[in-house]
């Protein structure tokens, strides 16, 4: 630890102190303390990051390893005539200085010779986890119970190497990832105003609305017990349950609210029904408690509030020991009366707005030039087809393509198959079922994936934070896919996917994919991420993979385990869409519209008298009175305007340059554009130049545009193909630079031509 860090200005210290104060009850100043804690913090870092650039280099060598050669220093000691000197006030010592570590003694330059180029912006975030750093240490120092100064001591280790190898901090292991339940505690209490209250005047509910919004604003600000505080826990299975909460909340919830360089999360939003069932009574009685210390003391306004309290925490409390409860159903849907009742509410507060949408969707339909089909036409054409005596009956039922799940689905209707995502837990028993099916998935991939070893496949089958979809035919899995759900980043990444050699070429792979489509859409989650070999790269296109990620690599970057010869493929899934009917939906549209094109053509082919006006002199007629010409689909077309020339360069270049600019700032932005945001560096691509005699990329572009270089707009389009040619030139088209190049030239197009200043 930096001598700097044993100066600090008592932020923690005071922070620490009133917080376990505050502990015991949830008054308002425990929430005036946290936020005053906050905003003490948030002012420190921001006279660090008005300090001159020396003192802020300075700052970063304490926390930064030597680059001398061979040095195993980790952080430029003060030289001891100096160490009461405080750099972030009055001490700003010389680059030359040497450190102090006797195993060291190289100067500060040394220490800080890597930070050279660093931009001002990276170097506050660095300075703003620096200060984190110093604020867990302090914590860690004064925290008495065991179990709180290990979290502390954890997240000071990772937080003090992110700042050694410069990376944004992660946090992997045991504890999984945000959220833990289903539903959370936010959307069960969303869920028990409306089954509760529901029947309320609107004025009602919306004053038990407003209480549950100060539950939920206190549950967030609670300060928990730490489990050897605990005394009420008797049950081994509730202490093991608590202590793991309890760690997730100070990692996930109550630290990062003091260190902003931890992602924080709200504890109503990520925990659920064990969190709350286990800290209810406490909070309960000290929530009532506080309704008659402080009811008095509050505004009006508050006041009444106040009284509604108790009344919506007693009967909270029946629906959280209550295990048949509704609300913490994944499927809760308020009853019809409140449906209805909410329909007329909003129908009676906006209705000279809904008059108003009424009208304009009534000019919209007399303004299409679009023919939409009545309903009972449709009916009529569904009504044939589902008939016995249809023609087309057997293409139906039997159709000559039919697609790859068809078999699948049809003996998931027959009850032979199953389909159920299994995984382990160590926050609840798991049942012997589960476990047996979880052991014959193991043996399957492990059969069919013989390029992975088993005690790989092991690990991910039975870690908790992975689940698998497995297939189930006679009581035993015959395949599955293995996943791993990134809520927080909004993807899932599938790891194995196999199905046992004896049941292959039957659909179930596909119908497999199928249901994990269905599972994720309906979570929320909206791409799939997997890493295919050779031999899967076929299976996974069918399902709708891509080699052309739409995910930005920020998103994944990280999180996604890399195997090297592999190939990254994406899958992005449209949440509206149910993928295990997809198949028949489509088959079933097929039907119609070839039933409604028999349907019209009948009705249009008739025989019309040829045109006899013609004999009579007259020399010509308008196409459209034609007879039968509109019935068989005709309609007037309109000669479309002659667009404009592109813009003239010479006609006024400031015009065209903040074209180009913003051409350019949408490129910048593009989820594809980062290989190409600044110069290619030598040292990580050492052969780069001898290929690339001419390179080119987005920061050289926005230097020659700031420079008044681009005249014309050839000379812009023809600096932005150099970087995608040399792209090209150098990488080879199965790599994603390669790819991205692709995406970003098709987008740089697409944006030329909306400003017209593409004409090839």
């Amino acid at each position: 630890m930096s001598e700097n860090s044993k100066n600090l200005n008592g932020e923690v210290k005071q922070e620490k102190t009133e917080s376990n104060n505050g502990s015991n009850g949830s008054g308002g100043s425990q929430e005036t303390t946290r936020q005053d804690s906050i905003e003490r913090i948030l002012q420190r870092k921001q006279r660090v990051y008005q300090l001159p650039r020396n003192q802020k280099l300075t700052k970063l060598s304490m926390y930064s390893s030597c680059q001398a050669e061979e040095c195993r220093c980790s952080g430029w000691k003060t030289p001891e005539e100096n160490r009461h000197k405080d750099v972030e006030v009055d001490y700003c010592p010389d680059f030359g200085e040497e450190c102090r570590n006797p195993n060291c003694k190289h100067s500060l330059e040394t220490h800080i010779r890597h930070l050279g180029d660093i931009s001002e912006e990276q170097m506050n975030e660095l300075l703003g986890a620096i200060v984190d750093v110093e604020n867990l240490y302090m914590s860690m120092l004064r925290e008495a119970d065991t179990d709180t100064k290990k979290v502390y001591a954890y997240l000071f280790r990772l937080l003090r190497q992110c700042i050694l190898t410069r990376t944004q901090a992660v946090i992997r292991g045991p504890l999984g990832d945000p959220p833990f339940e289903q539903p959370s505690i936010s959307k069960a209490v969303t869920n028990f105003v409306l089954h509760k209250y529901g029947h309320l005047h609107h004025s009602e509910l919306d004053s038990m609305t407003e209480v549950a919004k100060t539950f939920l604003h206190c549950l967030n600000h609670w300060n928990f017990e730490a489990p050897s505080a605990r005394q009420d826990l008797v049950n081994q299975e509730d202490v093991s349950n608590y202590k793991i909460n309890y760690t997730r909340w100070l990692v996930f919830c109550h630290v990062p609210a003091f260190c902003s360089s931890l992602r924080h999360f709200e504890t109503s939003i990520v925990f659920g029904r064990t969190l709350l069932k286990a800290v209810y009574q406490y909070v309960y009685q000290q929530l009532l408690a506080k309704c008659k210390t402080e009811r008095d003391r509050m505004p009006p306004e508050k006041r009444s509030m106040l009284t509604q309290l108790p009344k919506f925490l007693e009967a909270l409390k029946q629906e959280v020991v209550n295990e048949e409860s509704p609300i913490w159903s994944q499927n809760f849907k308020p009853s019809a009366a409140l449906v209805l009742h909410k329909s007329k509410r909003q129908h009676d507060g906006s209705a000279s707005s809904a008059g108003k949408k009424l009208g304009e969707v009534k000019r919209f339909k007399k303004e299409s030039d679009c023919e939409d089909l009545s309903d009972e036409v449709v009916a009529r054409a569904l009504k044939r087809i589902n008939d016995s005596n249809y023609a087309s009956r057997a293409e139906v039922v039997f159709p000559p393509n039919a697609p790859r799940d068809e078999a699948a689905k049809a003996e998931e209707n027959r009850r032979e198959i199953e389909f159920h995502v299994v995984g382990n837990s160590l926050t609840k028993p798991v049942t012997k079922q589960s476990m047996l099916w979880l052991l014959g998935l193991h043996s399957v991939f492990a059969h069919q994936l013989p390029g992975m070893p088993r005690e790989y496949i092991s690990q991910l089958v039975f870690d908790p934070k992975h689940k698998t979809l497995a297939l189930i035919k006679e009581g035993r899995p015959i395949g599955g896919i293995c996943f791993r759900t990134f809520a927080t980043q909004g993807f899932t990444e599938i790891v194995f996917c196999a199905v046992t050699s004896s049941e292959q070429v039957k659909g179930y792979g596909t119908h497999l994919m199928n249901h994990l489509k269905d599972y994720s859409t309906q979570r929320g989650i909206k791409h799939f991420l997997t890493y295919a070999d050779e031999f899967a790269i076929g299976y996974f296109k069918k399902q709708g993979f891509s080699k052309d990620i739409k995910v930005a690599r920020q998103v994944y970057a990280g999180f996604i385990k890399e195997y090297e010869g592999a190939t990254l493929m994406h899958c992005e899934l449209h949440p509206s869409l149910i993928y295990t009917q997809f198949s028949s939906v489509i088959r079933k549209q097929k039907e119609i519209v070839k039933e409604l094109i028999t349907q019209r053509q009948q009705e249009v082919q008739k025989v019309h008298p040829g045109l006899s006006c013609f004999k009579e002199g007259v020399r010509s007629i308008p196409i459209e009175s034609i007879p039968g010409l509109r019935e068989v689909g005709w309609r007037p077309t309109f000669r479309a305007q002659r667009t404009a020339r592109p813009l003239e360069e010479s006609a006024d270049p400031d015009k065209l340059a903040n074209s180009l600019s913003g051409v350019l700032l949408a490129v910048r932005q593009h989820t594809a554009a980062w290989p190409f945001l600044k110069p290619v560096n030598q040292a990580e691509v050492p052969d780069y130049y001898d290929h690339i005699k001419y390179p080119m990329d987005l920061k050289t572009m926005t230097e020659r545009l700031k420079n008044k270089y681009y005249v014309t707009r050839r000379l812009f389009m023809a600096d932005m193909a150099r970087i995608f040619t040399n792209c090209r030139l150098y990488n080879s088209p199965e790599t994603e630079y390669y790819r991205c190049a692709n995406t970003l030239e098709r987008y740089f197009q697409t944006k030329m031509k909306e400003i017209g200043l593409w004409d090839k």
